[in-house]
């Protein structure tokens, strides 16, 4: 079984779609991801959802990624007497390290790191955005401020300064022992929140090493003016619109998004488009026309997967928001326009060995009827190459590792399936060839494509192409 499309698609698993019956269903629909949030629920909760992941998998026979999100700081401000207070614009309001209840002139705000950073002039969102305060004096434990867009704020809600570089881990202790947790059940992306800078995955890799994949979440401005460094210490990269948009002007997150998978496909690095893309489905069993416009113009951009949040995981109609996303994208991939946009977005490639391979196998595939490119891969790295690549051909990617197959279902276009380690030549041809055709791809007389790197197994050798006829 393999999908007739090139975009994957992840689904966040909750309080409504964590059976194993509904799990079967939107891996019928078409997810191919699944995102434990760390943000809700319990270890055991999520024990069991890894568990009925993999016995969907098994049921199945088809590699299924998880992906670990861990929840990063929460910077909110404390309590209030009476439990929320009304803001009026114009008025002063200070921040604090006091601990005591709050009212309509002042609050406790417990993040030091946030004073550290703060100067005059400096910017305070305060629940996502609806209250705007500005600095005008501040020390290292208050905040002098002016109401610039008051309303209603109640305990508790989240704090935000657009801009600035907060002081402070994107890991707290929580998110160690969550991580632990996920290494240990055998996740295979784990996806950092509060990303600032390069350091924050720096981190975060001493921790993983080799044993998943890192999805850097791109949700603060700060992460986006150090863009390549952070691309380039990550696997993949997730642009958060929902939360990028809190701290930016709403008319700047569409250009972020061009930009960060720009950047992430010249990288030869995976990225997904995530958050708000099918919204309403979370109380309707369709999603207005703009919506479905949001997700082809993240597939026509040449995003990796597409992500539901609460759509999938406490919406009503979990299974309907997959396959929608799933004939969105169908019907954008089979768009003559999607391969012009595809073929001239095609980044230049780089002075090296895997770069010169692929980049030939995208020209071979134009111009000769493939039915599949194949990708021997033990670490994935030759499978993130040629997908760069966006051939027009299908991608088939054969892995001795169970887990490098499962890392590999987040990637673009690629079909991942467990394979004998090869040792010659002739045993390379031959496997992908029987591949091709166990896995539907193509039939004896069809034309291949084989992307490979010798000496056989090694990491980072894609080295060789060869052109092979199905027998």
């Amino acid at each position: 079984m393999h999908r007739n499309r090139h975009a994957k698609i992840i689904a966040t698993l909750g309080p409504r779609s964590s059976s194993l019956d509904m799990v079967r269903k939107l891996f019928a629909a078409g997810a191919d991801v699944f995102r434990i949030n760390m943000s809700h629920g319990t270890h055991d909760d999520h024990r069991e959802r890894v568990d009925v992941i993999r016995t969907v998998e098994e049921e199945t026979g088809r590699p299924v990624a998880v992906l670990l999100d861990l929840q990063g700081p929460k910077l909110r401000v404390g309590r209030f007497a009476g439990g929320s207070v009304t803001l009026a614009e114009g008025a002063p309001f200070r921040l604090d390290l006091d601990e005591a209840q709050g009212d309509a002139a002042r609050a406790p705000l417990p993040h030091p790191e946030i004073f550290a950073a703060l100067r005059p002039g400096t910017d305070l969102l305060l629940d996502d955005g609806k209250i705007r305060l500005r600095v005008e004096k501040c020390s290292g434990h208050f905040a002098e401020t002016t109401v610039m867009a008051g309303g209603a704020l109640s305990d508790n809600k989240g704090v935000n300064v657009p801009g600035a570089v907060l002081p402070l881990s994107a890991l707290t202790p929580k998110d160690r022992r969550d991580l632990a947790f996920g290494l240990d059940l055998g996740v295979d992306w784990v996806a950092p929140s509060f990303v600032q800078r390069g350091e924050d995955i720096a981190e975060l890799r001493e921790l993983v090493g080799e044993r998943a994949f890192i999805c850097a979440k791109l949700e603060k401005p700060a992460a986006v003016s150090r863009l390549d460094d952070i691309v380039a210490l990550s696997d993949a990269v997730m642009v958060a619109r929902g939360d990028l948009g809190v701290e930016l002007p709403p008319e700047q997150v569409p250009m972020l998004q061009k930009r960060i998978i720009r950047t992430c496909r010249e990288a030869g690095k995976a990225v997904v488009v995530a958050t708000q893309m099918l919204e309403s489905m979370i109380s309707t069993p369709v999603p207005t026309r703009a919506e479905a416009s949001d997700v082809a113009v993240a597939v026509y951009d040449g995003a990796d997967a597409v992500m539901l949040s609460a759509e999938s995981a406490s919406g009503r109609y979990p299974e309907e928001a997959v396959k929608m996303m799933h004939r969105i994208i169908a019907e954008v991939e089979g768009d003559e326009l999607y391969r012009i946009t595809m073929d001239g977005q095609n980044p230049d490639p780089k002075p090296n060995a895997a770069d010169a391979i692929s980049d030939a196998m995208r020209r071979v595939a134009k111009f000769l009827p493939v039915a599949a490119t194949v990708t021997y891969t033990s670490s994935g790295y030759s499978a993130f190459r040629v997908a760069r690549e966006r051939p027009a051909s299908p991608l088939l990617g054969l892995t001795p590792s169970l887990h490098t197959a499962r890392r590999l279902a987040l990637v673009w276009g690629v079909h991942a399936a467990v394979s004998e380690q090869i040792h010659d030549v002739e045993e390379m041809v031959s496997g992908a060839c029987r591949a091709v055709r166990e896995h539907g791809f193509g039939h004896p007389g069809d034309t291949v494509i084989i992307v490979a790197g010798m000496p056989f197994g090694q990491p980072g050798t894609t080295n060789m192409l060869r052109i092979a006829t199905v027998t």
